[in-house]
């Protein structure tokens, strides 16, 4: 997409924003706050106190307009000075008492209102609200061109969990999988659970900045033969590289576990990761057509020798 056509899907998103949030309103939630007035308030409930001069240059804002402001709302009894040396711009500001009730009372309001907005909406899209915000605040930020923080650890209690549910989701809506797929997931997932051998099995549960955006699993088939089972990525980590990381951890664990071979099973609809799987060595060993999951497939059978 060329910059121009960008920018105005940019301000066609702001004009939607702005009104479904009630931003160009003149009083927010109804109350007798401007939206800047109401900001103040706010920075102040959580943050306890700041400056003048901090305000407005967080908010890129002029520094006589905050300074007026912060006046009308002391006028009111809403904020008071607290100790401090220096110009009006300089001496921090804090909440009186009656400025923390009306703080509270707009923090309840934004609450309600913004839960009445998305309570209708499944759970699986309010995770995708919620990554799609994240990643139009990246993108604004510039964080994007910083690479995420990625961490590859153990599971923990409900993980597996997730992980199940997950699957069931991502591969109904990316796949057309039906019920069956979860209860095959789950049903691995309990095994791995109940039957857990460690030094020779192993979870990697990856996050992406303290989000969770995949895993995969290890597991004995035989005393010479592991398996690498249900890898997945969310969405939004896809890109990454982190499919190749789990399974290059797989490779390394099984190695060090004293196996002989990796082996795993997938179908051939999962073109991303059979591509992953080829390009680290594993050798597509046999195929077959079969009907599972509400869908016609192709499985397959991959082997990596690790002598």
């Amino acid at each position: 997409m060329e910059a121009g056509e960008c920018a105005e899907r940019v301000r066609g998103f702001t004009r939607f924003y702005t009104r479904q949030m009630g931003i160009l309103h003149r009083k927010l939630l109804g109350s007798e706050f401007s939206v800047t007035e109401a900001r103040i308030l706010y920075d102040l409930g959580t943050s306890g106190s700041f400056t003048g001069a901090e305000f407005a240059a967080d908010m890129q804002l002029d520094p006589g307009y905050v300074s007026r402001l912060l006046k009308k709302l002391g006028h009111h009894g809403l904020i008071e000075e607290a100790d401090g040396e220096g110009d009006g711009r300089q001496r921090p500001r804090r909440l009186t008492g009656a400025g923390r009730a009306a703080f509270e009372m707009l923090d309840a309001k934004s609450h309600a209102e913004v839960n009445a907005m998305v309570a209708d909406m499944s759970a699986d899209d309010r995770d995708r609200l919620i990554a799609a915000m994240d990643s139009v605040e990246a993108l604004f930020r510039d964080e994007t061109r910083k690479p995420p923080t990625i961490v590859l650890r153990p599971h923990e209690v409900g993980d597996i969990g997730w992980v199940v549910h997950r699957h069931a989701v991502l591969y109904s809506q990316e796949y057309g999988f039906d019920a069956t797929f979860e209860a095959l997931v789950a049903q691995i997932a309990g095994a791995f659970l109940e039957n857990f051998k460690p030094g020779r099995e192993y979870c990697w549960i990856a996050e992406v900045d303290r989000r969770i955006a995949g895993s995969v699993f290890v597991v004995e088939q035989s005393p010479t033969v592991a398996k690498l089972r249900l890898l997945y990525l969310e969405p939004f980590s896809r890109g990454l590289g982190l499919g190749r990381r789990l399974v290059e951890e797989c490779i390394r664990f099984a190695r060090s576990a004293g196996y002989d071979t990796l082996t795993l099973w997938t179908n051939a609809n999962l073109i991303a990761a059979c591509r992953l799987y080829e390009s680290l060595g594993f050798t597509l060993t046999e195929e077959e057509p079969h009907h599972s999951f509400g869908q016609d497939l192709v499985g397959q059978n991959w082997d990596l020798s690790l002598k």
